[in-house]
């Protein structure tokens, strides 16, 4: 999710838990060669074994419809240690898709399969190349043509949003196409969409049939849902993170924020993070209305010290 689950968030979530790996955001291929310091600069990782501090492993993630460039980015990507490549076809941005980028590939069942399979025969086989789909672009008449051309063209696995392009981010989500998809192919698939709690991870795994979820949005909002999610597994109780614990990975995000960002920038990114939470956590709403128009990076900075938050919430 470009913008949003970048490195020091990736970071945060990782070390709070039950992550079993994670992608970059979006790398735009757009008709010419990447450079070493813009993949870093996107994914920092790539000088630690591709992996975040607390060792979850990163992957990284191109989007664009340029046959040559494709392949010839992941092949940059995999000499620059990257585990797995995978290809965004999921991306419902107008801005993207105006550019022959993300869902509007959905159109294009063989487009799918040549970008897929260019990017295949670049990289070494021991460099898996994996796909994020959504179900269409306006409808799902072309569902299982995609997920097939995908596989057809060697990905090792699909992410499938439950949602068409236009569906967008509509609170329905159709958990049960994604079974469709699912029994179409060979290669695993794994589900995501609309997983905010640890009620609709149960109930995805169970509409879908997917072994695996991939969290997005409510990962972000909630930063404990995967550790709830593995506690479950394991046959414990899960043990939501309460505001109080969640404190201290605010004040280390907005820290990296501000290492990474000018310091006008780093007030807006924070208060993105802030406003998603106000979904998992009531207490955050009292903090976003007191930071809504603060624009001083300091100020921000001493409103997230633990007695300044104690009071706010």
């Amino acid at each position: 999710m470009e913008g949003l689950v970048d490195a020091p968030m990736r970071d945060v979530l990782t070390r709070i838990g039950g992550i079993d790996w994670c992608v970059s955001e979006f790398i735009r291929v757009t008709g010419g060669p990447l450079h070493r310091p813009a993949v870093q600069r996107l994914v920092p990782e790539m000088d630690h074994g591709w992996q975040t501090p607390s060792g979850t492993p990163v992957r990284a993630q191109l989007l664009g419809s340029d046959l040559r460039w494709m392949a010839y980015n992941a092949t940059l990507l995999a000499e620059l240690g990257a585990p797995v490549v995978d290809l965004n076809f999921g991306c419902p941005a107008k801005t993207v898709n105006r550019h022959r980028g993300g869902a509007v590939l959905l159109q294009e069942p063989q487009m799918l399969f040549e970008l897929t399979r260019a990017v295949r025969e670049a990289v070494p086989a021991s460099v898996p190349v994996t796909a994020k789909m959504r179900l269409g672009y306006s409808d799902t008449s072309l569902t299982l043509d995609c997920a097939k051309a995908l596989a057809d063209a060697g990905a090792a696995e699909i992410v499938v949003h439950g949602r068409t392009k236009t569906e967008g981010y509509k609170p329905l989500v159709h958990w049960d196409w994604i079974a469709r998809v699912r029994e179409a192919v060979s290669i695993p698939v794994i589900a995501n969409g609309e997983v905010w709690t640890l009620e609709d991870y149960q109930r995805i795994r169970q509409d879908s049939g997917c072994a695996h979820v991939m969290l997005g949005r409510g990962l972000v909002s909630r930063p404990d849902l995967a550790l709830q999610i593995r506690q479950w597994q394991v046959g414990e109780p899960a043990q939501p993170l309460d505001w109080a614990s969640l404190q201290p990975w605010l004040l280390e995000f907005y820290r990296q924020v501000r290492e990474r960002v000018v310091d006008r920038h780093a007030p807006g990114r924070f208060k993105q993070w802030l406003g998603m939470l106000t979904r998992g956590y009531p207490e955050a709403q009292a903090l976003f209305d007191q930071l809504r128009r603060e624009t001083s990076a300091d100020a921000v900075g001493l409103a997230l010290q633990p007695e300044a938050v104690r009071l706010a919430g």
